[in-house]
């Protein structure tokens, strides 16, 4: 569990949530190496020590009647319900049923659509409209827009598909028809199936159960609530449906920073889940997003991010009476979720945000003790190729890792930096960064010595521009 100091400090900001956003209620948990570690509530009765598992009185004209908010009381989600439906779609590839270069056309016919690519909806840049047709969905019965032909008018393309993010909520309509026309039943019972209880997320659920809260519009200049209609949206439901609570969340939190779910999603498939996707759509480079979930760029001074900045990875949720946030930062394995139950006001992904540097700033994690190689991994051979090597007259490191592996960047400073896996006819090939996929080779002498080092035909030498190697357009040695 966390120090004493430290969940002061976050109970500290979970009460800035709900008294400066003016909210009748927040729930929060923050998630550690794959499970809870703190989880908080404060409601407009002030904090809640020690929530209960009541259930809604009758009804009334305020929150009061709500049961006390805790680590079990569901909050709709909104948009949260995307990232999801996206694990169930990027279940379907894993099972070859669908490529995600796939237009949708080839798996679902009939819609306004067709030639854009899963991916692309995946992703937001199919180009597909924002909303549907008709009156506000979030607050409209679903029975305005029966069929997937209701939800657009034409097939309309506000920006040219593949090319710049633009989210859309039909989109996602159509990636919950995708999933029930290739799973031959409803996208929740399979969400249900292959995701929610294998995750032990059995308090997600489509409609609300109780204990719930009760969503609510705040006056903008009085502290008067009107509480928001709840509608079941049909269709458009897996653009963002679902009520869940902290506990569950927290589950969800953990699996996407990559603790635990193997049998819901490959370590691969979750890293391709999280890697950014499409350009953002305005001048802020500081947002992006991958394959159903955001991306947020850390702000300057995040901790461990000395060298260079990374990503949080999760995603906002906003329907009428319900603001939401999950985000994890996958290096630190750390995740938090706020849940409030106002339509505006309280800035729940700042607030997320701030958990996780929280956390991070008052109980940093320690670094693994050094160790040795093992004697399998020391190969004198590979330990010869350590040390300095010259891209040009630019110096550069090799490293040697457990495994065999390699890492290779500039002796200090910025620089295309790499990990490299082996591969079993003796080459190694790039993780990350630039070279992410690339081929590195040994080149060697004549008398068998490794004279330089081929990656995707960038050549280094252990001397800048060696006259001895294949340097590209030829050296005849430095002169004065």
């Amino acid at each position: 569990m966390l120090l004493a100091a430290t969940e002061r400090a976050l109970a500290h900001r979970l009460a800035l949530v709900q008294s400066d956003g003016r909210t009748p209620s927040v729930v929060a948990a923050v998630v550690r190496d794959g499970r809870t570690v703190w989880s908080g509530a404060r409601s407009s009765a002030g904090p809640v020590p020690h929530p209960g598992p009541e259930t809604p009185g009758p009804a009334a004209t305020g929150p009061e009647c709500d049961p006390e908010p805790g680590p079990g009381t569901q909050y709709r989600i909104g948009s949260l319900t995307k990232a999801l439906v996206a694990v169930v779609v990027l279940r379907l590839r894993d099972e070859g049923l669908i490529d995600l270069a796939d237009p949708l056309e080839r798996h679902l016919p009939g819609t306004q659509a067709p030639t854009a690519t899963i991916a692309q909806l995946l992703a937001h840049t199919a180009a597909v409209p924002a909303e549907p047709r008709g009156p506000w969905w979030e607050r409209t019965p679903g029975e305005l827009r029966p069929d997937l032909g209701d939800l657009l008018d034409g097939e309309p393309r506000p920006l040219p598909p593949g090319r710049r993010h633009h989210y859309s909520n039909p989109g996602y309509a159509y990636l919950g028809a995708l999933v029930e026309r290739l799973r031959g039943e409803g996208w929740f019972e399979a969400l249900r199936r292959e995701v929610l209880e294998p995750l032990g997320m059995r308090n997600t659920t489509l409609l609300p159960r109780a204990p719930h809260v009760r969503g609510w519009a705040v006056a903008p200049w009085a502290d008067v609530l009107l509480e928001e209609p709840l509608a079941d949206t049909g269709t458009m439901a897996p653009a963002g449906q679902l009520w869940s609570t902290t506990d569950d969340l927290a589950r969800f939190a953990a699996f996407l920073a990559g603790d635990g779910g193997r049998d819901v999603l490959s370590a691969d498939t979750l890293v391709e889940l999280r890697t950014p996707n499409s350009p953002p759509a305005h001048d802020n480079w500081d947002a992006s997003h991958g394959l159903g979930v955001q991306l947020l760029r850390t702000p300057p001074g995040w901790p461990g991010t000395e060298q260079a900045s990374r990503a949080l990875v999760g995603h906002s949720g906003s329907m009428p009476g319900f603001l939401a946030c999950l985000l994890v930062d996958p290096q630190e394995r750390v995740g938090a979720v706020v849940l409030t139950n106002a339509t505006s006001g309280p800035a729940v992904m700042a607030a997320g945000s701030d958990l996780i540097r929280i956390v991070l700033e008052h109980e940093p994690r320690f670094p693994e003790p050094w160790r040795p190689l093992s004697a399998a991994d020391a190969d004198p051979e590979l330990v010869a190729l350590t040390g300095p090597w010259y891209w040009g007259a630019a110096p550069f490191v090799l490293r040697l890792r457990p495994g065999r592996a390699l890492e290779l960047g500039p002796l200090s400073g910025p620089g295309r930096r790499t990990r490299l896996s082996p591969e079993e006819d003796g080459t190694w090939r790039g993780l990350d960064g630039y070279f992410a996929g690339e081929t590195l080779r040994l080149c060697r002498a004549p008398d068998g010595s490794v004279s330089h080092l081929d990656l995707a035909t960038f050549v280094f030498t252990r001397k800048p521009y060696d006259p001895d190697a294949p340097v590209p357009g030829g050296s005849r040695g430095w002169t004065d």
